[in-house]
């Protein structure tokens, strides 16, 4: 089913469609690849393609002894915060940040010809 041209979505960014009894987030990273979810987070039912998009914080740890010396953004691994509870999921995978055995559900996405289809 088309959904947009290709130019609605930025890299970058995301579009939040409703299809028939469901609402897909599709989301375009860097590179121009296509995820895409349904907008119900595991937890409880939030709207977590809704939610803050930020980059994975990753704690940085001195190499000889191990010990945390503060944080930084990976923008490499862009994710999304459920707004109701503050589950991070990474977008690129759909799995959790913390807890890999909680995903989201995917959405088949492709774009061909200028314009993004989804399943």
């Amino acid at each position: 089913m088309k959904v947009c041209s290709s130019a609605d979505i930025e890299e970058g960014s995301r579009l939040v469609v409703d299809l028939g009894p469901r609402t897909v987030g599709i989301f375009r990273l860097a590179g121009g690849a296509l995820h895409a979810y349904e907008n119900s987070c595991p937890h409880q039912g939030g709207p977590v393609c809704q939610g803050t998009i930020l980059p994975r914080v990753v704690e940085q740890l001195d190499a000889t002894t191990k010990a945390a010396t503060g944080f930084r953004f990976d923008s490499g691994d862009m994710h999304i915060v459920c707004p109701w509870h503050g589950f991070e999921f990474s977008i690129a995978t759909g799995k959790h940040a913390a807890a890999s055995h909680v995903v989201l559900q995917t959405v088949p996405v492709i774009e061909v010809n200028g314009e993004i289809h989804v399943d």
